[in-house]
């Protein structure tokens, strides 16, 4: 009975193995789509803004999409969102520009270290602008392990909704997603825009062969058990 139990955990688990392995390709499959179609949006041309009838639809699919902005950014509406980038520990600066078509959208204008992070000491965008950059959806909530805090003003995630409650900005006119500037938007260099990493992750091929040889492990097991089991003396 023993045996009979042992053999076929072996077997479960050699099935589950060929599964989660086929799980993996699926996701590698689709990981591969993803990064092809991001590196196409990067080396398209920039776009207009959605405008608010598509807002509703904006998703996955819009990601990493090139924009061009025009417009002005309301003065004294900063947020500073807490931000690690290749040039060390700070926060990104997040300020609403109003567009000429009345739309307002949070535009990261970049990275600020420690001494940069006071906007009295950095030169400010004044009047018409136009700012470029990539399509960023929202990351509400906030960021493992720190939950956003409006009240205290402590930020781990740009979340355009709280962001934009927090700075009392109307909610019909505020696009649901926000710009990633590029390095080109800020006098004085700072912030420093053009930081963001667009990098995926894409292990499922090594997860995926892991999972097999797991499965060819137990398969082999059982294997081996089988005529093992078959020469055992009786009594």
């Amino acid at each position: 009975m023993r045996f009979v139990l042992f053999l076929s955990m072996l077997l479960l688990a050699c099935a589950g193995f060929v599964a989660l392995g086929n799980w993996q390709l699926r996701r590698l499959a689709w990981k591969e789509a993803l990064i092809a179609r991001v590196d196409q949006r990067l080396a398209a041309p920039a776009e207009a803004p959605p405008p608010r009838a598509q807002w509703a639809a904006l998703g996955a699919a819009d990601a990493y999409r090139k924009l061009c902005l025009d417009g002005a950014f309301l003065p004294g509406r900063e947020t500073l969102v807490q931000a690690v980038t290749r040039l060390g520990p700070g926060w990104w600066v997040l300020a609403p520009l109003r567009t000429a078509q009345g739309d307002t959208v949070l535009v990261n204008r970049g990275f600020v270290d420690a001494p940069h992070r006071d906007a009295a000491g950095r030169p400010a965008p004044d009047g018409a602008q136009r700012v470029c950059g990539l399509l960023r959806l929202s990351e509400p909530g906030g960021a493992f392990l720190h939950h956003n805090a409006a009240a205290e003003g402590r930020w781990y995630s740009r979340d355009v909704a709280a962001i934009a409650a927090a700075q009392r900005l109307p909610a019909p006119d505020v696009a649901p997603y926000f710009l990633d500037a590029d390095d080109g938007a800020n006098p004085g260099g700072w912030p420093v825009g053009g930081l963001t990493v667009v990098q995926f992750r894409n292990s499922h091929l090594s997860y995926a062969l892991t999972w097999y040889a797991l499965a060819l492990l137990s398969a082999g097991a059982a294997a081996i058990l089988v005529p093992h089991r078959r020469r055992r003396p009786a009594g």
